[in-house]
């Protein structure tokens, strides 16, 4: 039985990314264990039946603690005896590159779900990141997945992989989760939320990079056109999140602004579901992204998207048609788009359904398992049992991302 390793910074990402490949890994014959530090969802995972190690990752870089997770990783590769190592997030995939390459583990793949480099950085810190992920990239990776076609495209072109081992797996979720409810009025009142008041909804960490700031600027602007606008923003900060200011900075914003009984702060949802069915629109105004699911979900949900004209961002919404793109940080574009989308609800309707379908098109999380697959059992059949040529390139499926398969 081929020993799988899943290594991430935290047990979110396992819980709310990784357990689908996880299940379909098992379910094809692979033994999978992750490492990743513990948190609130470890002791329920492996009470769930899910092989854990808990190894303290941390999501800065911090020498001392970051060559501590090297050794611990590299003690427990060695210990297990894995045959394939795959990486998540940016941090925690370097570290567990480079314990997967001392510990001589036969297959490296790394999931970039988002390069942590952007064109908002300084440019002699983008290229500090270019150079680290070139250097893995050549030494201590034998497989790289991208969820946007533009960051594979930069990999190729920035030689962080080579054409034949760089490949878009896309991102995707279980569509069938994401229905049009007819009880819209009732999930906006179990959030405390007029039942026919237009709703503006945001899903995500509550930090600069994620435009939250600009989003309650926005919508204070939206607000003095639509007085009876509200703003639902869902989620929080993850256990050792870097910014912990902006969630106070929001907070004190809205207090300024006379907004708090207008912008409602749940805290963490489990039910993305519900909280998709109780909006009119779904708001996204990222810095950087990789290939953002919350706007997948949202489509799935047949709302329409405002986002950030970004990576990731523009490959899911079809300005015009799915929803709109406006500029990084521009709170004034921002929110003139969702006036004029709350403001012609024929148009919501029609972007809603538009997304619903380019969802369901372009966005299975099946066909993200197909490729992730395939990609898997050959390189087992080239690197563990040497059966095939070593430089043939491999083709993640014979459905390439942007197909679909048959409903």
């Amino acid at each position: 039985m081929v020993r799988v390793l899943q290594v991430t910074a935290r047990d979110f990402t396992v819980v709310k990314l990784l357990l689908p490949l996880i299940d379909r890994l098992t379910v094809e014959g692979y033994r999978v264990t992750t490492a990743c530090s513990p948190g609130r969802y470890t002791s329920e995972l492996a009470d769930t039946g899910y092989s854990i190690r808990e190894i303290n990752i941390d999501r800065r870089i911090a020498p001392y603690t970051n060559a501590r997770t090297v050794w611990q990783l590299y003690r427990l590769m060695r210990r297990e005896s894995f045959d394939i190592v795959h990486v998540h997030t940016p941090i925690a995939a370097a570290l567990g590159r480079v314990a997967a390459k001392l510990a001589g583990i036969p297959i490296i793949i790394y999931t970039a779900h988002g390069f942590y480099f952007h064109d908002d950085m300084r440019r002699l810190t983008k290229q500090a990141f270019i150079w680290i992920e070139k250097l893995l990239g050549r030494f201590a990776t034998d497989m790289l997945f991208t969820q946007s076609q533009e960051d594979a495209d930069t990999a190729i072109q920035e030689g962080i992989g080579p054409r034949e081992k760089t490949l878009c797996i896309g991102n995707g979720v279980d569509i069938q989760r994401f229905t049009t409810a007819s009880t819209i009025r009732d999930l906006k009142r179990s959030f405390g939320l007029p039942p026919l008041a237009p709703v503006v909804g945001f899903v995500g960490r509550l930090v600069a990079e994620k435009g939250v700031v600009e989003l309650v600027e926005a919508f204070q602007q939206a607000l003095a056109v639509l007085p009876d606008l509200y703003l639902l923003v869902v989620g929080d900060n993850l256990e050792g999140e870097r910014d912990q200011a902006t969630k106070e900075t929001i907070r004190r914003l809205v207090q300024n602004a006379g907004l708090a009984s207008r912008v409602v702060f749940p805290g963490y949802v489990e039910d993305i579901p519900t909280v998709m069915q109780a909006i009119d629109l779904f708001v996204l105004p990222s810095h950087r992204e990789g290939m953002p699911r919350t706007i997948i979900e949202a489509m799935a949900s047949g709302k329409p998207v405002v986002a950030s004209d970004i990576r990731g961002c523009h490959e899911e919404v079809v300005h015009g048609r799915t929803g709109l793109l406006v500029p990084v940080r521009s709170r004034d574009r921002l929110a003139e788009a969702m006036v004029q989308i709350l403001s012609d609800p024929a148009l919501a309707h029609r972007m809603g359904e538009e997304g619903r379908r380019r969802a369901e098109d372009l966005f299975d999380e099946r066909d993200v398992l197909d490729r992730e697959i395939r990609v898997y059992q050959q390189l087992v059949q080239h690197q563990l049992t040497r059966e095939g040529s070593s430089d043939q390139s491999i083709q993640a499926s014979s459905m390439p991302y942007g197909g679909h398969r048959e409903k």
